[in-house]
């Protein structure tokens, strides 16, 4: 949902004063509404599969789910749903958010933030050079893993339903879709 019609920048979204979530894209300032449950149980189960894997088994990176900002451009603030950040990148987190680029990112697509995440967000992204987008699809049970090659994303992995994807940024990292969709 569009809330003002004027070109917002950083500075502007530093000076909200609400407890909202907001995210600008391209100028615009969007209000996020809060997650369903489906969201975010399947936001905690690939929230703890990539902690085990990066921080506590390899420690490669940080993982950090929403609210958690991002700063591509000062145009451009997002809030991924879970974001990696490798050793080499921390030191973009200044003033407790994260300058440029993260390595990976995952977007938990709703019925109201489809085309942002699909279409919008996928531009961004490809843009500012995250090495690695997924889109989770729970009404599908379905992940798309697209990696970027010579400044644009390629389908890296895919499944629906039931198999397997797998990172390319995290080497030797691959998911179950029953670990992420099943409702245990």
């Amino acid at each position: 949902m569009k809330v003002k019609e004027k070109l917002w920048t950083y500075e502007d979204y530093l000076k909200l004063n609400d407890d909202k979530r907001y995210e600008v894209i391209n100028g615009r300032l969007y209000e996020m509404p809060a997650p369903h449950f489906e969201h975010q149980d399947i936001l905690k189960r690939l929230l703890n599969i990539l902690f085990e894997f990066s921080e506590k088994e390899y420690r490669i990176g940080k993982v950090l789910p929403s609210p958690f900002d991002v700063i591509l451009s000062e145009e451009i603030v997002v809030q991924p749903d879970i974001v990696f950040i490798s050793k080499g990148s921390l030191k973009n987190i200044k003033e407790g958010s994260l300058f440029g680029p993260p390595d990976l990112v995952v977007e938990i697509v709703s019925p109201t933030s489809y085309y942002r995440d699909r279409y919008e967000k996928f531009e961004i992204y490809e843009k500012a050079g995250i090495k690695e987008y997924w889109i989770v699809y729970p009404g599908e049970k379905a992940i798309e893993i697209w990696v970027l090659k010579e400044g644009k994303y390629e389908l890296h992995s895919i499944a629906s339903g039931e198999g397997k994807v797998r990172s390319e940024v995290l080497k030797g990292f691959e998911v179950d879709l029953k670990e992420v969709f099943d409702e245990g």
